[in-house]
């Protein structure tokens, strides 16, 4: 991956980091601004293997190196990302956790298990196969439990040999302190309004729809391209805050849990920034029903919370969803007998 294919707004953060002196990194921000992206260009250009002055703004996408990352088989990176993510984005997984996934022993992991980690570890300690190091890369590294990121703790502190390590994380917050002061910190930058809206309908994505998108998204413009690949209509967006009023279950039918939950937060949170005065962050104010009471509000958001920290369960996901739209039926028709 080089600097040509990397979106507008990271190419100035890698020209920073690669002008920089480490051997850990840690990129940090909400989700939706890249930070994939920017890791692997990272780990590309370190790897790269033009001359250093050529590499100054990223890797040339065209050595044999550069193929390598491209095609997932470079011997001296190693990936290290929970199996979900690692089959979502094309990286193969190992002969004996792929064989049990098939034999259908286990689920793929959503987080990055420990197995792996140490794995890794032997990976750091070996001689590189090319000759310019190794790189080691973790995303999201919050989904590193404690276990996990304690077997990479102690090799992150005192690496051996020409090992680098690039962090790349949606919710740096959860990550061990002991791991946090171990690297250098980069916070992603935000797009320009008109440069991600200009950045997603380069996507494919109409230009009618992008506004839209953005806005649903928060502003992310990786997360709105998601909600344009998975069919989210502008229109239907528009239209969701009354269908949670009547209780429409339809609305949200083709949500899975964790997603239904994201899109009521997210309405939730609208509503408690009108309550205090401020703009609303993801739906247009005309979309919003009247404000609930701000005890309900408050109630509500505390009961989303708890339900996102179980979404990935194997529950009943229809009971589920009617659970939790009948839930902001109650709070956003409270509005109603508000005094």
């Amino acid at each position: 991956m080089n600097a040509d294919t990397l979106s507008p707004w990271l190419r100035k953060p890698l020209t920073e980091l690669l002008r920089q002196r480490g051997h850990a990194w840690l990129l940090q921000g909400p989700s939706g601004l890249g930070q994939y992206e920017l890791g692997l260009a990272l780990a590309a250009a370190w790897l790269c293997e033009q001359p250093e002055e050529s590499k100054k703004e990223g890797a040339c996408g065209h050595c044999p190196s550069c193929h390598a990352i491209q095609v997932r088989t470079h011997a001296d990176l190693c990936v290290l990302m929970p199996e979900v993510a690692m089959q979502a984005l094309g990286w193969p997984l190992d002969e004996k956790a792929q064989a049990d996934i098939d034999d259908k022993k286990r689920k793929p992991s959503r987080e990055i298990r420990v197995e792996a980690m140490r794995d890794a570890v032997g990976f750091a300690q070996r001689t590189s196969a090319r000759g310019l190091g190794k790189v080691v890369f973790v995303y999201p590294a919050e989904r590193m439990n404690t276990i996990t990121a304690n077997a990479l703790l102690k090799t992150l502190e005192e690496p051996v040999g020409d090992v680098r390590f690039v962090l790349a994380s949606e919710a740096a917050w959860q990550l061990l302190p002991t791991i946090r002061s171990r690297c250098l910190g980069f916070t992603l930058p935000w797009p320009e309004p008109g440069e991600a809206h200009e950045w997603l309908v380069a996507q494919g994505v109409p230009a009618s729809d992008a506004a839209v998108l953005l806005r649903a998204a928060g502003g992310r413009p990786s997360d709105a391209l998601r909600l344009a690949a998975q069919g989210q209509s502008p229109k239907a967006w528009g239209l969701l805050p009354k269908a949670m009023v009547r209780g429409d279950v339809s609305a949200l039918a083709d949500h899975a849990p964790a997603q239904a939950i994201d899109v009521l937060q997210k309405l939730c949170h609208d509503l408690m920034a009108t309550d205090s005065g401020a703009e609303p962050r993801f739906f247009d104010m005309a979309d919003l029903p009247p404000v609930p009471p701000r005890g309900a509000l408050a109630r509500w958001s505390k009961s989303l919370a708890n339900a996102a920290k179980t979404a990935e369960h194997p529950f009943n996901a229809g009971l589920m969803l009617e659970a939790l739209v009948s839930e902001a039926r109650t709070t956003l028709n409270s509005a109603r007998r508000r005094p």
